[in-house]
């Protein structure tokens, strides 16, 4: 079974056995500001979540309540007796005052990993996704709801794939109506390959509407990484990796929301016709585009950048744009992005330069043509790794804001978030915030929200404490 595709699974497992536990020295407070060429994006506060076992906390997923009153991160924390749980902690969004904080701990009592959070329309209720092991079933989904106010459960699915083995959600969203929440990922088969699986689910009471599985006609792994819905909440997309040319290649689907009804499935092989992982999907603001992005092998098979555009009504192809860094060596996006008003794209990752490591490379491109409008790469103080994350775009449309992690002054392993503001018409840097926890230790954003009347951002990840372990970081700025 080929499990490469679980690229967000990996990562976290990366990241908890490539680090000491423990760190000599402290620092007596977090800066925010360090490192600022603006006085714009002021930092207007910084609030961290150290779980009951005093070990391991990363947030992995942020959503903020539609009337902006209040904010929401999703991670995975470790438990007093339990392992790693799902941790979902809920903040004003204007004091950052912590309002509740709810865990869940899988049958499996071992670790719980959460992918997503979303919140429902009206705002009362908050969904939590992600994988977790049962008892007998390895990992199997989990997807909680929560009332928004207080954090109490409102219901609880697991879903265990036909093979009885691995099955981890990667993403979530809620109908425009409220209605459905719908969940996908990767589980495996009864072949013992891994399939697309995604579900609806009454968002009311987590009945279950309907179940779709897609699985290429080779009969190999195929692995889901995003969703997204239409406008009109009509149609659902999700796209992943398949294996239906040999190797792997982009895969995306389109489903009839209310149904499951599968409407087209389009693919994406690019130049080197080796591995092709898509990464990300964005949905144009009017419903008739759809975007899918991630890394494609180029010719001579480092791989690249590769964005595409579908008809979001049919399936097919009207461009793909692909973006190679200054050494035409390794480029790897991770988030995706539209302006408001449809009319620019916006890709963002890590991008390689022999000079000074990888870097965090954001692109704009012209939503219609393709065509690239800019590209901005941000080098850290040492020359050492920078990797974009996350992406947001204000809802007036002003500003592009990236975060992620980068090497501090200090070197490895001295990782602060850098969060970065762009004019999304020029590409032209408007500020730049880094938040360097207590410890001058690892410091990763993860995602980033900006607030429905565009006045704060809020930034999250996992953060080295005083207690030599990861916890929750969030921080929130304002947009400037």
């Amino acid at each position: 079974m080929n499990v490469r595709g679980l690229a967000g699974v990996a990562a976290v497992a990366a990241v908890a056995v490539g680090l000491p536990s423990a760190v000599a020295g402290t620092r007596p407070s977090a800066d925010p500001g360090r490192e600022s060429d603006s006085p714009a994006g002021a930092a207007l506060w910084a609030k961290r979540y150290n779980g009951p076992g005093n070990r391991d906390d990363r947030t992995y997923s942020s959503a903020a309540s539609p009337d902006g009153s209040r904010l929401f991160v999703a991670g995975t924390s470790v438990g007093s007796g339990s392992n790693d749980d799902y941790a979902t902690v809920a903040y004003d969004a204007a004091s950052g005052a912590r309002l509740w904080a709810s865990r869940y701990s899988g049958p499996g009592d071992w670790y719980d990993w959460v992918s997503a959070v979303a919140v429902s329309p009206d705002g009362s209720r908050v969904f939590v996704t992600g994988g977790s092991v049962g008892s007998g079933s390895d990992f199997d989904y989990a997807t909680v709801a929560y009332d928004a106010a207080n954090g109490a459960r409102l219901w609880l699915r697991r879903y265990n794939g036909p093979g009885n083995d691995s099955d981890r959600a990667m993403a979530l969203t809620v109908s425009p109506d409220g209605s459905r929440l719908l969940v996908t990922g990767s589980s495996v088969g009864a072949s013992g390959d891994y399939d697309f699986a995604t579900i609806a689910y009454d968002a009311g009471s987590g009945a279950q509407l309907w179940l779709r599985r897609y699985d290429d006609p080779h009969n190999r792994d195929d692995l889901a990484s995003a969703l997204g819905l239409s406008p009109d909440g009509s149609r659902l997309f999700v796209t992943g990796q398949d294996a239906l040319f040999g190797d792997y290649d982009y895969a995306t689907v389109a489903y009839d929301a209310a149904s499951g009804a599968r409407l087209w499935v389009s693919s994406y092989d690019g130049p080197d016709h080796s591995g092709d992982w898509a990464d990300a999907l964005e949905v144009s603001p009017d419903g008739s585009r759809l975007f899918v992005t991630g890394q494609s092998a180029g010719m001579g098979g480092d791989d690249d950048y590769a964005t595409v555009a579908y008809d979001a009504a049919s399936g097919a192809r009207l461009w793909a744009s692909r973006y190679d860094g200054p050494d035409g060596t390794e480029d790897w996006p991770h988030a995706l992005g539209a302006s408001p008003d449809g009319s620019r794209l916006f890709v963002t990752g890590e991008s390689r330069a022999s000079a000074s490591g990888d870097d965090y490379a954001t692109v704009a491109y012209d939503a219609v043509s393709g065509a690239r409008l800019w590209a901005n790469r941000y080098n850290g103080p040492v020359n050492g790794q920078d990797y974009a994350r996350a992406l947001g775009v204000s809802p007036d449309g002003s500003r592009l804001f990236v975060t992620g992690g980068s090497w501090g002054v200090d070197g490895y392993p001295d990782v602060d978030y850098v969060t970065l503001a762009y004019d999304p018409a020029t590409g032209a840097r408007v500020w730049l915030r880094r938040y360097d926890g207590p410890i001058d230790g690892w410091d990763e954003a993860h995602a980033l929200c900006v607030s429905p009347d565009g006045s704060r951002l809020f930034v999250t990840g996992g953060s080295w404490g005083t207690s030599g372990y990861f916890d929750y970081a969030t921080v929130a700025y304002s947009t400037g």
